[in-house]
């Protein structure tokens, strides 16, 4: 079956995986990852809605079109800077920001929410938001405490050069639900500007 962009970018609200960042808006699926993951990988994130991380590397192998540096699928389960240029926030050290997750099937774990450099896939400094267990418990969204779902995170001063290009940061939600033993990633595109200068937030 073929899929056209357009296609896969009106599925993705509705069947990207178990949970994902809401607000700001995370990273779609798109043309680019269609050319560096593969028809496999691309498949499988729309149509699967338990499309955790561990599942996509046998997808991955089996696809011609699967290219893994450029795939990446362990930073942002692969999905693609360049699928998402039309979201990149623009934020300042010290700026509060409000995030949402999408929690459509909860798996109790562990949690945290980071400023990762996508270069080397690591966390850059620490972790903004931490739960070191009982994240997402229950059976459904609303057993999930509401402050698992919609909070604030602080930006940290400190990433003016690091994060001061599109696409060479990403802001990460990652869940690792302990009992399905699955990694769960979603990304939001950022760029920092000096304190002072104006910013603006993208709902």
């Amino acid at each position: 079956m073929h899929f056209s962009a357009a296609a896969l970018l009106a599925l993705v609200p509705s069947v990207l995986g178990h949970g994902l960042i809401t607000t700001p808006p995370s990273r779609p699926v798109g043309d680019a990852i269609k050319a560096n993951c593969g028809n496999g990988v691309v498949k499988q994130i729309v149509a699967d809605n338990t499309s955790h991380v561990e599942g996509l590397p046998e997808a991955a192998v089996k696809d011609t079109g699967y290219h893994a540096e450029k795939c990446n699928l362990w930073l942002c389960k692969g999905l693609q800077f360049a699928d998402n240029k039309a979201n990149v926030q623009s934020w300042t050290a010290g700026q509060v920001v409000p995030i949402k997750i999408w929690l459509r099937i909860p798996h109790e774990g562990s949690a945290n929410v980071s400023i990762v450099d996508t270069k080397t896939n690591t966390i850059v400094g620490e972790a903004l938001k931490t739960w070191a267990k009982g994240y997402a418990p229950g059976r459904s969204e609303s057993d999930v405490p509401l402050s698992q779902r919609e909070f604030n995170v602080t930006i940290p001063a400190g990433l003016e050069s690091k994060c001061a290009v599109a696409g060479d940061c990403v802001l990460q939600w990652w869940w690792y639900g302990t009992g399905a033993k699955q990694t769960y990633e979603s990304c939001v595109d950022f760029t920092m500007k000096a304190a002072g200068k104006k910013h603006h937030f993208n709902a």
